[in-house]
């Protein structure tokens, strides 16, 4: 699996973004577009998905947001374009808390989400969405990806990342300083 690319988004679609890294372009399919700028070089979380005709990329801004994608498209009858679609037009805390509540309701204002659908998401998903009280941290994001653009491995980040969180109220560049100490 190729967990994350770090390149410049050269080109943006309706429906994908295009990074280009050592002279290759990635076409990355990604819940809203026009969350990104071309131009910038920025780390997007993938997600690769296998089909028997296609291996489709799935790209996002952060980890959590990945992991979530994960576990909606594991629910019976909810494709990749139904976690972008979800992904796209709502706040993952609200759409975990609705699923926590079981609030059909909610879940059936995403395009393509019925009433079935909803009530599989809540079958599926009840109970199972282990960082529903995490809130994503954009400090804790941001060191992560200022480490992995140092060329640290995600092995060796990930060993340091509880510290990473536990400082996460601190200002990014306090964060790096501590990550780095404890890196060394």
């Amino acid at each position: 699996m190729i967990s994350y690319i770090k390149g410049i988004i050269t080109s943006i679609t309706t429906n994908y973004i295009v990074i280009e890294k050592d002279n290759l372009g990635f076409i990355i399919k990604t819940p809203n577009p026009f969350d990104f700028i071309i131009n910038e070089e920025i780390i997007i979380h993938t997600y690769l998905n296998v089909k028997e005709n296609a291996l489709d990329l799935y790209g996002f801004k952060t980890i959590i947001e990945r992991d979530f994608f994960v576990k909606l498209i594991s629910v019976k009858g909810l494709g990749p374009k139904g976690g972008l679609a979800i992904l796209g037009s709502g706040n993952i805390e609200n759409v975990i808390s609705a699923i926590e509540k079981g609030d059909n309701k909610y879940l059936q204002k995403f395009p393509g989400v019925g009433p079935k659908s909803s009530q599989q998401i809540i079958l599926d998903l009840h109970g199972k969405i282990d960082f529903k009280n995490e809130k994503p941290n954009p400090n804790t994001d941001k060191a992560i990806e200022a480490l992995l653009s140092l060329g640290y491995k995600n092995s060796e980040i990930k060993k340091i990342t509880p510290l990473i969180e536990e400082n996460n109220d601190k200002p990014i560049g306090e964060i790096i300083k501590i990550a780095l100490k404890n890196l060394l």
